[in-house]
């Protein structure tokens, strides 16, 4: 089990963010021009088309320079959305049965979600994702939970194991209640562009500004503010239970989860003076996946690892975030 730590202290309250689809290999630069190559091998859908457009609109409606608009918009990244509705194909499933290869440990947490990789297509995220075989996703969205991440290759024997590990009895009116609140269900696919969602809090030692930062926390407020208006989106209430897989990851207690990975003590040390600690970076570490339950307040989940970790398929080096806003 890794990732055991405490968020540090912030400002900002945990939410949520999404979206689009980009071919693997080096980030573009600029425009929806840019944003099209991000599609794999297909013409960029028009659901993300008109979601770059609106940000675009509204952003140089509130006066960000149009240089400053466009160089944003080229940082958007490939992202899944997975919910309990929609049309979208079956690419997993929330809280199903536990598989794992017999001599595997049984789990600390509860299952949260099991992802068939071979139904997600090849490129829906940048990462190095397997192409087949399932990821299972465990962890509980409480302020006290953490979780890890568990994949089993297509050609693994599997047997099933018990649903509730015994540290989280659902016939315990606390466990209870969580379990009610997530419930069981098929996830469906809708293919979705990311861009950095969010505020990071201002000066050493904490969180430094992600990439495209000035404007940065203008750029986000105009993504969030077009996000809620997206009718299949992730604030939609037409899907319960949203999950994504890649992209940049929504706020964690005000911190980019990616940064969290890389900094778990919440310090970087980074200095604008040029003082020390280097770029306001996060290295190799990304948001493998996040899930949003139904907790009241709000609750996160982000199980975050290193790109070649991913790559090596070493998901026991994940770590897990949990946040949740009571």
């Amino acid at each position: 089990m890794v990732g055991r730590f405490h968020l540090p202290p912030a400002d900002g309250k945990s939410r949520y963010r999404l979206q689009v689809r980009l071919s693997r290999g080096q980030p573009p630069s600029g425009g929806v021009e840019n944003v099209a190559r991000l599609t794999y091998g297909s013409p960029v859908l028009p659901r993300n088309v008109k979601i770059i457009d609106q940000v675009r609109a509204e952003a140089l409606h509130r006066g960000i320079p149009a240089a400053d608009v466009e160089r944003w918009l080229g940082l958007a990244r490939p992202s899944a959305l997975l919910t309990q509705g929609g049309d979208g194909p079956v690419v997993g499933v929330i809280r199903g049965p536990v598989m794992l290869p017999a001599a595997a440990e049984d789990p600390e947490y509860p299952l949260i979600a099991t992802i068939d990789c071979a139904a997600l297509p090849a490129d829906v995220t940048d990462l190095p994702l397997p192409s087949d075989g399932q990821l299972l996703l465990f962890g509980w969205p409480e302020e006290s939970g953490w979780g890890e991440a568990r994949y089993v290759p297509a050609d693994v024997a599997v047997e099933e194991r018990a649903q509730y590990p015994p540290d989280f009895p659902p016939d315990d009116d606390e466990y209870a209640e969580v379990y009610y609140e997530i419930p069981q269900g098929d996830l469906h696919l809708t293919v979705d562009i990311s861009l950095p969602y969010v505020k990071t809090v201002p000066g050493p030692p904490w969180s430094p500004p992600l990439p495209g930062d000035p404007p940065f926390e203008q750029m986000t407020e105009v993504w969030q503010a077009v996000l809620r208006k997206v009718p299949d989106g992730m604030f939609s209430a037409g899907g319960p239970t949203p999950l994504l897989l890649g992209g940049y990851g929504t706020d964690c207690n005000g911190f980019n989860p990616a940064w969290l990975g890389a900094h778990p003590s919440g310090r970087s040390g980074y200095d604008k003076s040029g003082g020390g600690g280097g770029e306001p970076d996060h290295g190799d570490w990304v948001v493998l996946a996040e899930f949003h339950g139904g907790r009241q307040g709000g609750a996160s989940i982000h199980w975050v690892i290193q790109r070649a970790d991913l790559k090596e398929r070493r998901f026991d080096q994940a770590r897990v975030l949990v946040y949740w806003n009571p």
